[in-house]
């Protein structure tokens, strides 16, 4: 895709086999940490992602609410700005790195990981809200916060927001515009390519000037654009995979056959150690897109204005099942059915899904999934680049404004540079830094688990009792540390009119008027 001199393609893929050498080596701890967890907070939630899915939807719908909720932004804003940063490239591209080097069986282990991925989820998602605190123009939480508030592992929290600003910021970010560039050059390379720049530095460019368009207008900004890009590039997406299904209907039913044959070793792809690897590569990609206890999603959850933790924690779930038993799949059905060649290491990429598309609806795929992409994999840039900035101001405080104006900087640097480098070689490095993420999320998920079974238990007794749950942290004395959700109120309860007087929700508003020695017309309301 890129014009390398043979010297630097040398140092480039020298670097990519090293770092695919550290993957291997870390591999297999992440794996066993993300299958142990997910099985664990399962069990001990009693199956939350599959038994309160009413809930879970209700969750994604319900208005904001909370203690001043303009400091936050909707849960479905939430929701957007985590599936900005979930639907992507992974989607993609990764769901074609997945099937070309582990065969079919690797989409039934990114199934098999997504379901028991949405009970870690909701516990890390969960525990977010609990400790969120305010900062810049809203909520902030995370990984970060809860680990050094909730555990007191300060030096683990410091690591795990430096490991999150460089990845998502930097790496991540270097990935979607890496992608985003080797379809467009795949589709537009020959109009694009003025001989003054390449087609890649073109796109680099591009994104890096409409990207800091929007991440200089912060969250709110940022929220409303996710908010409109990626319900609309999700169902175009889907609607044509479903249109492949149509057209290749018949064939449906052995494919499904070659995904749960192939996972099981029933049949083998290209010899008896591809049966382990799909495996490998399928919970690697899985991880790569949904994000499922890797501690990212946590970040957007805190954002959020709810009245109880466990809401925001049932809404990521579901985000988990969006991303990859709808969207995922969508790409997997989509290369599936064109009868890809498995273990072809040089066919990775975008190229793979943009060749079966066409393959299944003519040559008009090719730049319908061109801008598809650029909008799924540019609003992942604006999503990565909001997890940076809340890990920046727990790691800045007072200094985090102009630190934060320096990142947005650079991560328009990498973004343009990204579009520049060497797919396999961003790849891997994506990879290992979402394994090292993982890594130590799920450590700290252990022993925080359960404030987050709590905060279930807690949110299913005020359901039975017939009442919109509404959380108090006196209900969880051994949650320590915790800013909000305080003072014997809940969020939904507390707030502040315009006089700065907290609003008691047992009097009515002529009866705080008149506490306050005010009259009751018209411009003595309150904010509620």
């Amino acid at each position: 895709m890129h014009s390398l001199t043979p010297v630097a393609a040398s140092v480039l893929d020298q670097a990519a086999d090293g770092v695919a050498a550290v993957n291997d080596k870390i591999g297999y701890l992440v794996v066993a940490l993300l299958i142990v967890g997910g099985l664990y907070f399962t069990i001990r939630t009693a199956g939350v992602q599959v038994r309160l899915m009413p809930e879970m939807l209700r969750s994604l719908t319900a208005k904001s609410s909370g203690e001043d909720a303009e400091d936050g932004v909707s849960p479905f804003r939430a929701f957007t700005i985590s599936a900005a940063s979930r639907v992507g490239t992974g989607n993609i591209a990764g769901i074609a790195i997945a099937i070309v080097l582990g065969g079919p069986g690797a989409v039934f282990w990114m199934w098999v990981m997504a379901i028991l991925g949405a009970a870690t989820a909701y516990v890390e998602s969960a525990i977010a809200q609990l400790y969120k605190v305010r900062g810049g123009d809203g909520y902030v939480g995370g990984p970060a916060y809860y680990i050094r508030d909730g555990l007191g592992w300060k030096w683990l929290a410091v690591m795990f927001a430096l490991l999150i600003t460089v990845t998502y910021g930097f790496v991540f970010n270097a990935v979607q515009s890496n992608s985003i560039a080797e379809s467009v050059t795949a589709n537009w390379g020959d109009f694009l390519n003025t001989g003054v720049m390449s087609t890649s530095a073109w796109v680099g460019l591009t994104l890096a000037l409409i990207t800091g368009a929007v991440i200089f207008g912060g969250v709110r900004r940022l929220s409303a654009v996710t908010n409109v890009v990626v319900p609309i590039m999700a169902v175009l997406y889907i609607v044509v995979a479903l249109l492949v299904i149509a057209l290749n209907i018949a064939e449906v039913p052995a494919m499904l056959g070659l995904i749960v044959g192939h996972a099981f070793g029933v049949q083998q792809v290209a010899g008896a150690a591809v049966g382990f690897a799909m495996v490998m590569v399928g919970i690697r990609r899985g991880l790569f897109s949904n994000e499922a206890g890797m501690g990212s999603t946590p970040n957007a959850a805190a954002t959020a204005s709810v009245s109880h933790p466990a809401k925001q924690g049932f809404t990521q779930s579901i985000g988990v099942y969006f991303d990859t038993l709808i969207v995922c799949t969508a790409t997997a059905f989509i290369i599936l059915l064109a009868n890809p060649t498995y273990g072809d290491g040089e066919a990775i990429g975008m190229s793979v899904t943009q060749g079966a598309l066409q393959d299944s609806v003519g040559s008009w795929a090719g730049p319908f999934l061109t801008v598809v992409i650029f909008f799924l994999a540019w609003s992942s840039v604006l999503g990565n680049t909001y997890y940076g900035e809340a890990n920046i101001r727990f790691l800045a405080g007072d200094k985090a404004p102009a630190l934060i104006t320096l990142f947005r900087l650079l991560v328009l640097v990498c973004v343009f540079g990204g579009a520049l480098g060497s797919v396999t070689l961003i790849w891997n490095l994506a990879d290992l830094f979402a394994s090292l993420m993982a890594t130590i999320n799920l450590i700290a998920l252990i022993p925080l688990g359960g404030l987050g079974l709590k905060l279930l238990k807690d949110y299913e007794r005020q359901v039975k009792d017939g009442v919109d749950p509404r959380f108090r942290a006196s209900s969880l004395p051994e949650a320590r540390n915790v800013t909000l959700w305080r003072d014997g109120e809940t969020q939904a309860m507390r707030r502040v009119d315009h006089f700065g007087d907290v609003i008691r929700p047992d009097l009515r508003a002529d009866e705080r008027v008149l506490r306050r020695g005010g009259s009751s017309g018209k411009g003595s309301s309150t904010r509620n």
